[in-house]
């Protein structure tokens, strides 16, 4: 996906993915971080931008997944918050998995946010916009049981180890990767959550030129356990599909079990 500053036109993207998806057999689709709008213009997207109850790109993707009988991970959204837990006026960085009926049935913040300069120059405040999220979470799905992030959470093992910890059979990570981050670490990372998990990985990722002249990497990937890539869908925007073997999840833990092996880890000395 290459999404634009017109949520409804992202809207319409999304629900021919939906119907598309489902008349190729899919079981459930996963879209990318920020499907609903990626716009640098901060009061234009300001305009656009709305509590979840109000979205209309949510709205538009639980009718369209009720009326093809197909769940949807939602990548996430920006949403304006309405649990008054913070009054600072920050937006959720919010991701959806949306069951056959149209019904939400689990929600995630992305806990940790980009900000960051990178040698080229770009730099990026995700904070000063988003608040991060105080929850984590694993959903059950036609697909197994999904374990929710969200692009920059990649980078934190510890989310991911969490969430194989609380059952996850398959890591969700939409994205909208920079393109000098993702060419040096995308693929090493995602394999390298699916290995130290044993799980699958589905990455849904923003792809090429959007309308606010940003650049996104692309590359939505699948990986299995064992880290081995099954689709790469390279830099252009596009619907992938991918066989799931839920099995491979318990062969490839119990071909190399480090759950059972796992120890406490000891003091850290040092020695100057």
């Amino acid at each position: 996906m290459t999404a634009g500053i017109d949520p409804h036109g992202n809207a319409a993207v999304l629900i021919d993915a939906i119907e598309r998806a489902a008349a190729g057999g899919a079981a459930m689709l996963f879209t990318p971080e920020m499907s609903g709008l990626i716009d640098r213009d901060r009061e234009r997207a300001a305009a656009s931008i709305t509590t979840e109850d109000a979205d209309p790109v949510l709205r538009s993707v639980c009718e369209a997944a009720a009326r093809a009988g197909i769940w949807v991970h939602l990548g996430s959204l920006a949403v304006r918050r309405a649990d008054g837990r913070r009054a600072d006026g920050r937006l959720a960085n919010r991701g959806y998995v949306i069951d056959a009926t149209g019904m939400i049935r689990a929600r995630y913040d992305k806990v940790h946010l980009f900000d960051v300069t990178l040698p080229s120059g770009e730099s990026w405040r995700e904070s000063a916009s988003y608040a991060p999220g105080d929850t984590a979470s694993v959903v059950a799905t036609p697909v197994g049981r999904v374990g929710l992030a969200i692009c920059y959470d990649l980078r934190f093992s510890d989310l991911f180890r969490a969430l194989s910890d609380a059952g996850a059979t398959m890591l969700a990570v939409p994205a909208a990767f920079t393109v000098p981050t993702g060419e040096a670490h995308w693929h090493v990372l995602l394999r390298a959550r699916a290995i130290e998990a044993g799980a699958f990985v589905v990455a849904a990722a923003q792809a090429g030129q959007h309308a606010d002249g940003r650049t996104t990497y692309g590359h939505s990937l699948v990986v299995d356990p064992w880290g081995k890539v099954l689709l790469d869908m390279g830099e252009a925007a596009g619907l992938g599909f991918a066989e799931i073997d839920a099995g491979q999840v318990d062969a490839v833990r119990a071909r190399i079990p480090v759950r059972e092996h796992r120890r406490e880890i000891p003091p850290v000395g040092t020695v100057a």
